[in-house]
């Protein structure tokens, strides 16, 4: 499988090439359908990185930051119970310091979670878009 574009810049997967066109699939969509070989060019890209690039950026951040399901469910803790204060993660999950602290951190650089503070201490709360992304994988 390869990576193209054709000639106003959308990029789809090759499926199958053919001596006048090819089948190509838009990662947006999964839809199918022929483009003429003279529209198409290669654009480089890793084919299963132009796969998840169909995906919204707010659900790729959130897939990729959560690496097993401890972390997926603290995101699902945030969503639920909104701003927790670093003291109140400890004492509620199994998670150890470093642990806890790792996750946070990529939560943040994912544009997941905001520092801010609970009760007088340091904690976290999600962002609008870990709630939205919370609900479109329960839905």
């Amino acid at each position: 499988m390869q990576s193209v574009r054709d000639a106003d810049g959308t990029r789809y997967l090759l499926v199958k090439r053919s001596s006048e066109s090819s089948l190509v699939r838009d990662p947006a969509t999964g839809e199918e359908r022929f483009l003429p070989n003279a529209d198409l060019e290669a654009d480089g890209e890793s084919p299963l990185s132009a796969a998840s690039g169909g995906l919204p950026t707010d659900l790729r951040r959130a897939v990729l930051a959560c690496r097993d399901e401890r972390a997926l469910g603290l995101l699902v803790e945030f969503a639920d119970r909104g701003a927790l204060s670093v003291r109140s993660l400890l004492d509620s999950y199994d998670l150890c310091e470093s642990d806890l602290h790792g996750l946070l951190a990529e939560f943040r650089a994912a544009g997941l979670i905001d520092e801010t503070t609970v009760a007088g201490e340091r904690g976290y709360e999600p962002t609008d878009a870990t709630t939205a992304v919370v609900e479109r994988l329960r839905g």
